[in-house]
């Protein structure tokens, strides 16, 4: 959250939830203890709670209307009229932006889609809809996630020649690989069917990458302890890409371009200048900059 804690109703950014499952309504109670946005209504595809709303079905005291409705009941256009938002933010399915995209990208609606994988069709249209709008892509929108990954780009580059090991662990009924750890795998350009995966319980989500060097082990490792961890992550996108232009971005590149703020002092010394056209600062920032694009 920013300075500001508190806004008045009407000055607050207005926003749009797809999907209300477990770690929906997680997210739902995230953005409802936030009064710099307003959750005005939650799309699902069951008729399960709807005409309900969401503080009322959470139990949270809110004079936000959350309401609840059921995606066969209303198309996007519709709702949009009637209950209209800034940005949407999706925890549905990879069909899930069937239901709003073109509508959103034509009206300059900011999509925050979060579903953990998506195939490249539908990415190319969501990058398509970056044409017209402001769109963020994230298969795990978890703050420590997308830090565990530029750090881990970070310590590749300045030690390749370390021996990488990626592992995730979440509960016992999930099949595939994660997502999450197939977006760690090509980022650090890691053979993806080498991921170790381990099932077990109610894990949320465990995820680590290891560098093995001569002398010394580097872990770098994100443990998901609530889905409302998923909320915070939105919430940051969401402020994020207020000030940004129409287009398509990742989480890395949002925190990126912090992290270059971040370490700057340290490679500011003029002695780290090599010789040549660039400063060794210049080259820095733009491979930081470059990550997650």
């Amino acid at each position: 959250m920013t300075t500001i804690d508190f806004l008045p109703k009407e000055e607050r950014t207005k926003v749009g939830l797809i999907g209300f499952g477990k770690t929906g309504r997680a997210v739902a109670a995230v953005l409802l203890m936030d009064k710099t946005i307003d959750l005005v209504w939650v799309v699902r595809k069951s008729r399960v709670l709807e005409n309900r709303s969401v503080p009322e079905f959470l139990g949270i005291d809110s004079d936000e209307d959350g309401s609840i409705h059921w995606i066969e009941d209303v198309d996007f256009e519709t709702l949009q009229e009637n209950c209209p938002v800034d940005a949407i933010i999706d925890f549905s399915s990879e069909t899930g932006m069937d239901y709003y995209g073109a509508v959103a990208a034509e009206r300059g609606i900011t999509i925050i889609s979060a579903i953990s994988s998506l195939p490249e069709n539908r990415l190319r249209t969501l990058k398509l809809y970056g044409q017209s709008t402001k769109v963020l892509w994230s298969p795990n929108i978890t703050l420590g996630i997308n830090f565990l990954i530029i750090a881990a780009k970070t310590l590749q580059k300045i030690a390749p020649f370390a021996d990488i090991s990626i592992m995730e662990e979440h509960f016992k009924t999930k099949v595939e690989v994660s997502g999450t750890a197939r977006k760690i795998a090509q980022a650090l350009s890691y053979n993806e069917d080498e991921i170790l995966t381990v099932r077990a319980g109610g894990i949320i989500g465990v995820h680590e990458v290891l560098f093995g060097f001569p002398y010394q082990t580097v872990r770098l490792k994100h443990e998901s302890i609530a889905r409302e961890a998923f909320g915070n992550g939105a919430k940051f996108a969401l402020k994020e890409l207020e000030v940004r232009d129409p287009g398509f971005y990742s989480m890395e590149e949002l925190m990126g371009e912090l992290f270059v703020k971040a370490n700057s002092e340290f490679v500011t010394t003029p002695n780290l200048t090599p010789t040549g056209t660039k400063s060794y600062l210049q080259e820095f920032k733009e491979w930081l900059l470059r990550i997650g694009r």
